[in-house]
């Protein structure tokens, strides 16, 4: 499987269609809801849990528990899985339809819930023009940081718990997906105008044949039934940047992928082209430098943006 990231850039922004891909793989999105997850009061992680149950993957989630596993980690496990259930929808036979590309004129604000079986799989990223721009045209819209406004405002409000549930997992997974440098940018070139798609043209040597797949397994490989794997990654995780935890804006979170996508992914042994590149022992030691501040720093931002949107009291949460 694969998985493919709002920010000005003067006044030239672009709009593509990108395949589908993931931002961080499964074991990088569990990451990124493990470190949350630590920063949960025991109210807070109720709310959650019971707004999970209302997800239609619950009861296949169950399955992957171990059985002597205390409450606790369980209820930790299964908001780790369902930090992936957005990548999980994209899957042929998942019972969810749609293409990469967004519908002409969807208001950013749709919120449809669980019913209308629809994977967007449009909504994972920020596709902002890196290189040159000379001739591009608006960005895409709605965009991965719109997605995160408009899920926050609505778990916030009043709307059902049916539909909050709904807003719970995407906003888990999209926190993580803005987080991820190549969510955030994709490079433009005379020889490909409209864009690498996030890196995901972009060869490189090895098994995962792609630039957008090896940022996304820069902290191991997996799937949903790997959350003990994706614990070992979260008990790892570097203290989040403390200067940066308590910004609350997502348009600066792709603002700094953004930002990490021109400094320190499209560097060298990445040249100029669509490759093939081999990938050396520093790009990669620094990519996964890189991939654990950024799952530690989205996991304390999503846990900032949950305690916000629930607003938990000592024992029960308004929303």
């Amino acid at each position: 499987m694969k998985r493919a990231i709002l920010l000005a850039v003067g006044a030239v922004l672009i709009s593509f269609t990108c395949r589908t891909a993931l931002a961080w793989n499964s074991i990088g999105h569990m990451s990124v809801a493990y470190a949350a997850y630590q920063q949960l009061t025991p109210a807070e992680k109720a709310r959650v849990a019971a707004l999970l149950q209302l997800n239609p993957n619950y009861k296949e989630w169950v399955t992957f528990l171990p059985k002597n596993a205390s409450d606790e980690d369980k209820n930790l496990y299964l908001f780790m899985m369902a930090a992936t259930w957005p990548d999980e929808i994209k899957a042929m036979g998942s019972g969810f339809t749609g293409t990469d590309t967004p519908p002409r004129g969807e208001d950013p604000s749709l919120n449809d819930g669980y019913a209308a079986h629809k994977a967007h799989k449009y909504w994972h990223f920020v596709n902002t023009p890196l290189g040159d721009t000379t001739n591009t045209a608006p960005l895409s819209v709605p965009t991965a940081a719109q997605k995160i406004a408009a899920f926050r405002a609505a778990l916030a409000s009043k709307e059902p718990d049916a539909l909050k549930s709904y807003d719970l997992v995407w906003l888990i997974h999209l926190v993580g997906d803005v987080h991820q440098p190549l969510h955030c940018a994709t490079r433009v070139a005379a020889a490909y105008p409209k864009g690498d798609e996030g890196g995901n043209n972009v060869v490189v040597t090895g098994p995962a044949k792609e630039l957008h797949a090896f940022w996304d397994g820069a902290l191991g490989e997996g799937d949903t039934k790997d959350f003990l794997k994706a614990v070992a990654v979260g008990e790892k995780l570097p203290a989040a940047d403390s200067t940066k935890v308590s910004d609350n804006n997502e348009d600066d979170w792709t603002a700094e992928s953004y930002a990490l996508a021109k400094s320190d992914v499209y560097v060298d042994p990445v040249g100029p082209g669509l490759g093939p590149y081999t990938m050396t022992a520093a790009y990669t030691a620094n990519m996964q430098a890189i991939a654990q501040q950024r799952v530690a720093l989205g996991g304390a931002r999503l846990a900032n943006l949950l305690k916000t949107a629930l607003q938990c009291g000592e024992q029960t949460c308004a929303n």
